[in-house]
């Protein structure tokens, strides 16, 4: 498989935000590179796509494992010769509970696959960006509200969040010199699986439980297609995107 189309590779693509990314980067014209751990909800992201699901590749992946992201650059090279987009949006949270009873198999799942698993698949992509004609792309990181303020009992995420955002820095400025911008999404109360607990009430810094509002997908595909499409000499650094009335400002 070739194509003469920008290509993009999302990580997380089986569901949630990283499905609704992969499509709406189809529908925009990009041949898309769909990985996730679950091979059943990437074959069906791409039957979802109907006609474009022919510029899709569906590539079963554990962003936790170097071999594992390594095979899966080389099978985007293998079918598409190039890479221009990377979205780092796979990620995992801890079970609610109190920081002190978390276990380190708690806490290393999640700083394997939302850290580890961002820097993995970052440095893949620099090797093939840098050496590319034309050179360069874009990488987009999945922040979250998380990498500015955290919900209680969230220190995994929170943390694995906050150093996201260190890392979307250091993968900015160290991929100027080969034409690579980076930038990161920041997303609040996006309606996906995960947040369908908010409709019903979830916890608050006050101890108190309350309804929140949460955001069509729609409207967070469509900032990532904006910013995917940006030439590579300008750079949303930081954009989020939240329900107005979610708890953010005012948390705490």
């Amino acid at each position: 498989m070739s194509s003469l189309r920008k290509v993009a590779l999302v990580t997380g693509a089986g569901t949630g935000i990283g499905k609704c990314a992969a499509l709406a980067l189809l529908r925009d014209g990009y041949s898309v590179v769909l990985a996730g751990r679950r091979a059943n909800l990437l074959e069906m992201t791409v039957k979802e796509a109907g006609p474009l699901g022919t510029q899709a590749l569906a590539v079963p992946a554990n962003v936790r494992n170097p071999a594992s992201v390594q095979l899966l650059f080389a099978r985007t090279l293998e079918a598409f010769g190039r890479l221009d987009l990377l979205f780092n949006n796979a990620g995992l949270g801890s079970p609610p509970g109190l920081l002190e009873d978390l276990t380190y198999e708690q806490w290393q799942a999640v700083v394997d696959t939302n850290l580890t698993g961002a820097f993995l698949c970052t440095q893949e992509a620099f090797k093939v960006m840098k050496s590319q004609t034309p050179r360069g792309g874009r990488i987009i990181n999945n922040g979250s509200i998380s990498a500015h303020s955290p919900r209680p009992n969230s220190a995994p995420y929170t943390a694995t969040k906050h150093a996201i955002l260190g890392l979307t820095k250091a993968t900015a400025l160290d991929g100027r010199k080969y034409d690579i911008a980076c930038c990161q999404i920041d997303i609040g109360n996006a309606a996906t699986d995960l947040t369908a607990r908010m409709q019903h009430g979830v916890l608050q810094a006050n101890g108190e439980m309350a309804v929140e509002p949460r955001l069509d997908l729609v409207h967070v595909a469509e900032a990532i297609v904006f910013m995917a499409n940006l030439p590579l000499d300008a750079n949303v650094q930081f954009m989020t995107i939240m329900a107005t009335k979610m708890p953010f400002l005012g948390r705490g």
